[in-house]
């Protein structure tokens, strides 16, 4: 199901591993959004099928937020698991808080 355009809340499922996100910006285009080099599938429904990319198994972190490099898009992950993130072969990263002003 590469190809899908991601809802507000959605949650999706990683076919590959126990990863599970909820999306939390995203834009209305279609984006293939991956797990372990597998499509993602909305939670609830059937699963893909696909043989994971060992160059993309890298492990998700519950509790972490991931973005593209632009930061366009954002997803957080409700359940980690074995597979990395990626948007088709382009890894998500983590995003890193913002440093706060100091404080005189």
């Amino acid at each position: 199901m590469s190809g899908m355009i991601l809802k507000l809340g959605a949650k999706l499922q990683s076919a590959v591993c126990d990863t599970q996100i909820m999306v939390l910006t995203a834009p209305k285009t279609e984006l293939d959004l991956r797990c372990g080099g597998v499509p993602m599938y909305v939670a609830g429904e059937d699963s893909v099928e696909g043989d994971a990319n060992e160059s993309l198994m890298t492990e998700t972190l519950t509790g972490k937020r991931y973005v593209d490099a632009d930061e366009s898009m954002e997803f957080l992950c409700t359940k980690g698991g074995a597979g990395g993130l990626s948007l088709g072969d382009l890894p998500l990263e983590i995003k890193q808080p913002k440093a706060l002003p100091s404080s005189d």
